[in-house]
């Protein structure tokens, strides 16, 4: 009887919580999302509402739990440089893959996706189980890199817009989850928009025309909430066109009316001061606070809430105007499932069990970690087949130089559960049948003694991500990051790499670096060149791999890297063609956009279409045979690229247009199918506002880099 009683009892107290919990409508997950935050609003104070404005759009009166931002561009920061975590709490490792700048130069989508899908798990079950960070991810940064001197060129995937928006679409669709009512994690893309310089980045104007606008600068944004998916979005500190991004009618009109974007869009940290202190916009604060709003502006990164009832107290403001712009916000808290009973969605399950692994530990997620790093590095040059080194032919090994035993984490990094340095990735490699000798610089002439000794010399050199040095400072011209350009592209390390080759010319180098060099002298004569970023737990192991033939490598270039500083406009013209970017370019590069070699040879045999024309709304199927002509497996990144022949405006010399990535057996032929679509050859046509595809011939253009052409098709547009 007595644990009838209390079984009862047990029943009237779940009912009770339920009853509770389904106290307004908006709780109701069956309703539609609309009516749910029309019910929400109603039942909100102005306060409540003022308060939602911040990164945290919780309700506790309510019963409302939201759930802020947290960075994420190369994996969950909770810790690292920044001090993601929180600056007196202990750091949460997460799994750390390589800068974005080398995910992109894995030119691979698929293993892009599930990256970002290992980062939203984490986010996850980070918040659920240790109530950590927050589900709204700062990433991916869809900025193009269009000069390699920018600071934050590490964030981009490369300096060009197809080939960013498809790897931006990737990362956000891996983040939020392929759930149909429901979000992992919400995708939050930065910086809208042209926001590619550091210096000056709080008051200059990025100005360019309206083609370039849409055809370049917001395509890639464009194709993150159109195909990807994002309903978020951070704007940027500079002004486009002379007008702050972060009041800018484009917000509105363009994201929201014309592609559908209807989440959150939020300030950078610090912007809405900015534009009184930086950019003198508007005569008070309160002005500014009024004209954010209106303009979409939903969140604030700083302090804003004087100003906001400063508006509504003048009547620049209006109750109903934070009502329209704090709807996304909610939109986006229903998505992630926030004000629904937990066993509704099942990422809310994530971390919840008790014998759950942290997943960073697990075995799946370093292996994807590995992966990735591998698939990131690009053999630059491979004179005379230098790589592989042959373990068994050596006796003793150089390792030199300044980045060889140590793992170097950047301003948006998280702390990872190990790392493994390049020194000790070649130590594991070899073990104790290789002696090692190491010297990171040539102090008392040590570099090149033990240079002179070895059988091989590996020169591992690049920049300090963060410059190791104050916020704003970069001691080493060649250096930069957030709030520092570049002022040189000269590698200040390329004279110890001449002082190692006069020891000994076989010499290989690896490159670390979070962007392009001008290291001519090394290209010139060194036998052997690869290139990767910073950040990886796995740099050392993914090296060590490439280096002895462990792993094949096949990484693509996604930047053009010029010879020389003289080579490029100057940084704050942002019309690329004058001169930038693989489309503009008539210089000779060091190395084209889309270089990269292998260990293998590969053959392109023909190129076929489905068809002999393409028309609006169409697509035309291109199927290229390959062969893998060398000796070992490996991956071929087979890059597609068109040339409009009889365009009444200007074009591209030539544009990306699909690519992929394709693992072949030695000897093996493959045939491999690119989808060429209709919408991707349109231009802007800024007399009739809207996309336009000419009746015109094109050049479809296959091969190994934009400047290994091996193969061509003209078909007609219609």
């Amino acid at each position: 009887m007595k644990n009838l009683i209390l079984h009862i009892v047990f029943l009237l107290s779940v009912n009770l919580m339920l009853s509770q919990q389904k106290q307004y409508p908006f709780q109701d997950s069956k309703l539609d999302t609309e009516k749910r935050i029309d019910n929400l609003l109603s039942l909100m104070t102005l306060d409540e509402k003022v308060q939602a404005l911040s990164t945290n759009p919780s309700i506790k009166r309510l019963g409302v739990t939201g759930t802020g931002h947290v960075e994420g561009l190369l994996g969950l920061a909770l810790g690292g440089p920044g001090e993601w975590g929180g600056k007196n709490k202990e750091p949460l490792t997460t799994t750390t893959f390589p800068q974005a700048y080398g995910l992109g130069e894995m030119w691979d989508v698929d293993l892009l996706q599930k990256v970002a899908e290992v980062e939203g798990y984490e986010a996850r079950y980070a918040f659920q189980k240790y109530h950590r960070g927050g589900l709204v991810v700062r990433a991916p940064n869809a900025d193009i890199a269009r000069d390699p001197r920018w600071g934050r060129t590490e964030e981009s995937y490369g300096e060009d817009a197809f080939f960013n928006g498809t790897m931006t679409v990737a990362f956000v669709k891996g983040l939020q989850g392929n759930n149909p009512k429901y979000w992992q994690t919400a995708a939050l893309m930065k910086h809208f928009l042209a926001n590619s310089n550091e210096d000056g980045r709080t008051y200059t104007s990025s100005d360019f025309d309206e083609r370039l606008w849409r055809e370049y600068y917001a395509l890639p944004f464009q194709m993150g909430v159109v195909d990807g998916g994002s309903r978020a979005y951070m704007a940027a500190y500079n002004k486009v066109n002379g007008i702050p991004a972060m009041v800018h009618p484009m917000l509105k009109n363009i994201t929201q009316k014309e592609w559908g974007q209807n989440g959150i869009i939020c300030t950078d940290g610090g912007a809405f001061k900015l534009l009184l202190s930086d950019h003198k916009y508007y005569a008070d604060k309160y002005l500014g606070a009024a004209a954010a709003i209106k303009a979409g502006i939903n969140q604030f990164l700083d302090e804003y809430t004087e100003a906001v009832y400063g508006a509504l107290s003048h009547g620049y403001l209006k109750e109903k105007d934070i009502d329209a712009v704090i709807r996304g916000d909610y939109r986006v808290m229903i998505q992630l499932g926030m004000l629904d009973v937990s066993d509704e969605n099942p990422y809310a399950k994530i971390g919840t069990g008790k014998d759950t692994i942290d997943p960073w530990k697990t075995e799946a997620h370093k292996k994807i970690a590995l992966e990735a790093t591998q698939k990131s590095i690009v053999l630059l040059k491979n004179d005379a087949q230098f790589l592989p080194l042959q373990k068994d032919k050596l006796k003793t090994i150089a390792i030199i130089g300044n980045r060889a035993d140590e793992v170097l984490l950047d301003w948006y990094s998280g702390t990872p559960p190990y790392i493994i340095t390049p020194l000790q990735g070649i130590k594991n490699k070899l073990g104790n049948n290789v002696e090692i000798l190491y010297a990171k610089n040539n102090i008392d002439g040590k570099a090149a003694a033990i240079a002179k000794k070895a059988d091989a010399v590996i020169v591992i050199v690049g920049n300090h991500p963060v410059c190791n040095a104050g916020w704003a400072n970069c001691p080493v011209p060649s250096e930069g990051k957030e709030s520092v350009d570049r002022q040189s592209l000269t590698l200040e390390q390329e004279d110890l790499i001449k002082i190692v080759y006069q020891a000994n010319p076989k010499t290989v180098v690896a490159l670390i670096s979070s962007f392009p060099y001008a290291i001519n002298w090394t290209q010139e004569h060194l036998p052997a060149i690869v290139h990767m970023t910073q950040n990886s737990q796995e740099t050392g192991t993914a090296l060590a791999d490439v280096l002895f033939g462990d792993y094949n490598p096949a990484g693509r270039l996604t930047q053009t890297w010029v010879r020389d500083i003289t080579d490029l406009p100057e940084l704050l013209d942002y019309n690329i063609r004058n001169g930038r970017t693989y489309m503009y370019f008539k210089g000779k590069p060091l190395y084209a956009f889309g270089h990269g070699l292998s260990y293998t040879t590969f053959k392109y045999n023909s190129i076929e279409t489905n068809s002999e024309s393409i028309s609006k709304n169409g697509e035309v199927k291109v199927t290229v045979s390959v062969t893998n002509t060398g000796t070992k497996d490996g991956d071929e990144v087979i890059q597609l690229y068109v040339k409009q022949l009889q365009s009444k405006v200007e074009r591209p010399e030539k544009e990306l247009k699909a690519f992929q990535r394709v693992f072949f057996k030695a000897g093996e032929t493959k045939n491999v199918s690119l989808v060429l679509k209709a919408k991707d050859l349109e231009y802007w046509n800024t007399a009739k506002q809207q996309f336009e595809l000419e009746n015109n011939t094109i050049e479809i253009q296959t091969g190994s880099a934009s400047d290994k052409i091996l193969l061509n098709k003209k078909i007609t547009v219609k």
